[in-house]
C-alpha cells in the first residue's frame, strides 16, 4: 500500500477508518486547532512587524507617487502570493490604483530564461528588462533561502530599485542580505502559516501605502 501524500496534513486520519462521526469530530478539531494558530501568529507578526511596515509602506509610496511600479515574483505557492499583490495594487477593493506587474505571469519568459540561463537567473534577468530605478521590487519566499528570488533582489539593489522580502522561518539568506532593504519576516515552519501571514502583512502594506499617498507623503 502506497503512503498518502497528504498524510501530514491529517495524521489522526487511518486509511482503514470507519468511525465516520469519530472522523467528522477530529477533523474539525483539526480545523479549528489550524485557525487559531493562524490567528495567534498573524497577530504576533502584525505587532512585531508593525514599524517596519510603516517604514516600508512610505518608502514605496515615495516610489509609485513618483511614477515608479511595483514588480513581485515568487515560486510555486509564492508565486501566487506575488500575483496577489499585484492584483491588490492594480485593482484595489478601495483607493487608488497602482502600477504593478507580475514577474510570474508569462510562462513564454519564464520557461525561455529558465531554459536558456536557468531558472536561478529567471526573475533577475527580468529585473535587467523592466526594472527602472524608481521602482519597488517584492520577493516573495517562505523559505527566505530561495536562491532566483534573492538574485532578482541583488540584481534590484545594484539597480537603485527598492526592495522588499517577504519570508518566513528565520528570513533565510534574504533576510541577512544587504540588498534587502525592508525584509518582513514571519516566524514560523509551516508553509501554511506563514503563507496566510504573509498576505496580512501584505494587506498592511498596501494600507499604509494607500494612506501615505493620501497623506501627500509620496510627493
Amino acid at each position: 500500500m502506497t503512503r498518502d501524500p497528504t498524510g501530514f496534513l491529517y495524521p489522526f486520519i487511518e486509511s482503514e477508518e470507519r468511525d465516520a462521526p469519530a472522523l467528522v469530530h477530529d477533523l474539525a478539531a483539526s480545523a479549528q486547532a489550524k485557525m487559531a494558530d493562524s490567528r495567534a501568529l498573524r497577530s504576533a507578526t502584525l505587532e512585531r512587524c508593525e514599524a517596519r511596515v510603516v517604514q516600508a509602506g512610505q518608502a514605496v509610496a515615495q516610489r509609485l507617487g513618483g511614477g515608479g511600479r511595483l514588480l513581485c515574483f515568487g515560486n510555486g505557492g509564492s508565486a501566487t502570493d506575488a500575483e496577489g499583490a499585484v492584483a491588490l495594487f492594480r485593482n484595489p477593493p478601495a483607493g487608488r490604483p497602482l502600477p504593478a506587474m507580475s514577474l510570474v505571469d508569462d510562462t513564454a519568459v519564464l520557461s525561455a530564461l529558465a531554459n536558456d540561463v536557468g531558472f536561478e537567473l529567471a526573475f533577475s534577468r527580468q529585473i535587467i528588462a523592466y526594472g527602472h530605478a524608481e521602482d519597488v521590487v517584492v520577493g516573495f519566499s517562505t523559505s527566505g533561502d530561495s536562491v532566483n528570488v534573492l538574485r532578482a533582489l541583488e540584481e534590484a539593489a545594484r539597480r537603485g530599485i527598492l526592495t522588499v522580502g517577504l519570508c518566513g522561518y528565520d528570513g533565510g539568506a534574504i533576510a541577512v542580505s544587504d540588498a534587502v532593504e525592508y525584509c518582513l519576516v514571519v516566524q514560523s515552519d509551516s508553509v501554511h502559516r506563514v503563507q496566510e501571514t504573509q498576505s496580512a502583512l501584505l494587506m498592511q502594506l498596501w494600507a499604509t501605502v494607500q494612506r501615505c499617498m493620501d497623506e501627500g507623503i509620496s510627493a
